[in-house]
């Protein structure tokens, strides 16, 4: 990789605690950020103040002075502010998910496909160095044929703050599978070589945060009640792709048990565990050379922060004039499975991705 990112002016849409999580990463590259966007005065205030930059409140203005935008409102505004990006081919870096139901992702991925711009979604796991040496060595064939992956993101006590737009249908699109499930699922197919998807069973809970007395341990912001929640807290779910490579899927905003972000990557010849959140990987393996035995290696790559990761690979996409991993193809493909979840826990039933999608 290249140690300085191309000067790129950069914009920020969505002035909220992720868009200056990625604010202070783009400093510490050196891309310069010539503004933000935001609907409230008082983020568009606080921002101005912390980055010293020119804000506003309608985003064509911060695109007449932006070579890229860093999209991250919440999910039911993304195809506004992404498709006239695409429009006016700035280049784009869109936080998951693609949108907040697969109807609007799909309009995003049509206008994705006629812009100059380089785009990509914020899949920031897959810059994480365990990540990365794991796919290094699956693609060299160390693990042979990978065959299934089982993919959990659980927290114990950890519901955004009840009332926030996470945990508001309309805004969102749902719940924990949409938060959480989208990182474990593109993870899970990016480590299985981008499957072709079949079908999914699945079925979405609400056993907490619909409660009058729920145990607040942990959130991201202030609980408004059970009455400002209508989404899932949970998902158990079962992917089928092509040549029955299969993904199991966990994920859960809050649970009576320990929380877990644990994968496991079974192929042919070996096997590999890591934890999403900690800097380790475990190989696993066995072998009868000298007598039948089993092998875990243990391997502790060196520490990095994904999402400064994941904006150099952006950066240098664009300096490039190429696509980058983590796109608008691969969203758009989490985002169906998304909605196919959702569809089989309704019907009780396994559901086809490809089928019409509808509301749910």
């Amino acid at each position: 990789m290249t140690s300085e990112p191309p000067a790129v002016r950069t914009g920020i849409v969505g002035l909220g605690n992720i868009g200056q999580y990625h604010a202070d990463r783009l400093e510490e590259l050196g891309v310069p950020i010539v503004g933000g966007m935001d609907v409230s005065a008082e983020a568009r205030d606080r921002f101005a103040e912390r980055y010293d930059v020119d804000v506003y409140d309608d985003h064509h203005d911060l695109y007449d002075v932006a070579d890229a935008v860093v999209i991250t409102t919440p999910n039911k505004f993304h195809e506004a502010y992404a498709v006239d990006a695409f429009e006016r081919d700035l280049h784009t870096l869109l936080e998951k998910p693609l949108a907040h139901s697969v109807e609007s992702a799909e309009r995003i991925a049509a206008a994705a496909e006629t812009t100059d711009g380089t785009c990509m979604i914020g899949f920031n796991n897959r810059f994480r160095n365990t990540v990365r040496l794991l796919k290094e060595r699956i693609d060299s064939g160390q693990l042979g044929e990978i065959t299934h992956v089982e993919a959990n993101y659980v927290r114990r006590r950890g519901i955004p703050g009840r009332g926030s737009w996470f945990t508001r249908r309309e805004i969102s699109g749902g719940g924990a599978l949409i938060d959480l499930g989208v990182h474990a699922i593109d993870l899970a197919l990016y480590l299985l070589g981008e499957p072709t998807v079949e079908e999914v069973s699945g079925v979405t809970r609400s056993e907490f945060g619909s409660r009058e007395e729920y145990t607040y341990l942990e959130m991201w912001g202030d609980d408004s009640g059970p009455d400002a929640f209508d989404v899932d807290d949970s998902a158990s779910g079962f992917i089928r792709c092509a040549d029955n490579r299969t993904i199991s899927l966990e994920v859960a905003w809050a649970t009576n048990r320990p929380p877990t972000h644990d994968f496991v990557v079974r192929g042919t010849e070996a096997a590999a565990r890591f934890d999403l959140l900690e800097n380790e990987l475990t190989i696993h393996s066995a072998s009868s050379d000298g007598a039948d035995h089993f092998v875990d290696t243990t391997i502790e790559p060196a520490e990095n922060d994904p999402h400064a990761d994941e904006q150099r690979a952006f950066f240098e996409a664009i300096d490039a004039g190429r696509t980058v991993g983590g796109g608008v193809e691969q969203a758009l493909t989490v985002q169906q499975i998304v909605d196919a979840i959702y569809r089989s826990s309704e019907d009780g039933q396994t559901v086809a991705v490809k089928e019409p999608p509808r509301a749910h």
